[in-house]
């Protein structure tokens, strides 16, 4: 099968896509021919042996997910041949098979095509665990979401609409907080300008915010946590910026504000039954029309360097999605 692969950690540059073999099929696991698969920033950095832990050597990229189940082993109640289904797993994604056990799969909803379905499992269930789980966000709360027109930050919008919350879409160009907007954000603001705070403040009507969902990080982190309520709370999702921030503590102590970071890996390792909720949850919410599905921004397989480069380069919106072996 073809494949990216990583023989030994490099650049996205230095990747080619090969002939490798397919993935050993064992018990209780599920073959995909894979369709689609969503990419971040974390593939890159895996890639480039930079993230917080290291994919072992060799490995095929990727966790995210969509295609057609073409084969089982030892599975009871397995989902028929021929099924569309999506998921998440600790790699493999960017390759045209993929091996996983039966729990990690999804039905894909029926209005959903692979490219949005792969998009789905790691934004969607970070903006859930967090907005939900975490800052049991309410109904006119407001949400400041900082990086807005991403793909973490379109679903955080969209589950924030779900609960009925008031959201704030922060984004430094126009262009992106016009995307925001069009994503389901009530205002956008430009997190760009010197006097965004007093912008916001006037925005609100004078309400502090009660959750920030902040996937942007550098030096616009610190400020945006000035912002929050009487015990408000700061989801941490990531550093797109390029540069993780320092927060003065004295802040958080004056504003009895949380910091609280939102891992999607460590979900399913130190909350299982949390992560087998949320997952069918999301499903349900997206067949039903209760949450949209996510925009995507797809390219070729062939192309992935390029897909890579609109994230590095901070050029996407939405989610991007490598497209393999067909639509």
């Amino acid at each position: 099968m073809k494949a990216l692969f990583v023989e030994n950690y490099t650049s996205v540059e230095g990747l080619r896509i090969c002939e490798v073999a397919a993935p050993a099929l064992e018990p209780g696991h599920v073959r995909v021919r894979v369709r689609a698969a969503g990419i971040g920033f974390v593939e890159a950095l895996k890639i480039a042996g930079k993230y917080q832990t290291k994919d072992p050597l060799p490995f095929v990229p990727g966790t995210e997910f969509a295609g057609i189940v073409e084969e089982v082993h030892g599975v009871e109640m397995a989902p028929p041949i021929g099924e569309r289904v999506f998921g998440l797993a600790p790699r493999g994604a960017l390759a045209e098979e993929i091996v996983v056990p039966i729990g990690g799969l999804s039905r894909i909803p029926d209005r959903l095509s692979f490219a949005e379905a792969a998009a789905v499992p790691v934004n969607y269930l970070t903006a859930a665990y967090g907005l939900i789980e975490l800052a049991r966000l309410q109904a006119k709360q407001i949400l400041l979401v900082l990086g807005a027109a991403g793909g973490t930050g379109t679903a955080a919008i969209k589950i924030a609409r779900m609960l009925g919350a008031h959201v704030v879409a922060a984004a430094a160009s126009e262009d992106k907080r016009a995307f925001a907007l069009s994503q389901g954000a009530d205002q956008a603001i430009d997190y760009a300008a010197k006097d965004w705070r007093q912008t916001l403040t006037s925005m609100t009507e004078g309400r502090p915010v009660d959750v920030i969902f902040d996937a942007v990080g550098g030096d616009i982190s610190p400020i945006a946590f000035r912002t929050l309520r009487w015990r408000g709370q700061h989801l941490v999702v990531g550093f797109a910026a390029g540069t993780i921030p320092a927060l003065p503590m004295n802040i958080a102590l004056l504003k009895g504000a949380s910091l609280v970071g939102v891992d999607t890996a460590q979900i399913r390792k130190h909350e299982p039954e949390v992560h087998e909720r949320l997952t069918k949850d999301i499903a349900r919410w997206l067949d039903t029309g209760e949450v949209e599905p996510p925009p995507t921004m797809r390219f070729s397989f062939e192309a992935f360097r390029q897909a890579f480069d609109a994230i590095s380069c901070r050029r996407a919106v939405g989610k991007v999605v490598v497209e393999i072996g067909g639509t």
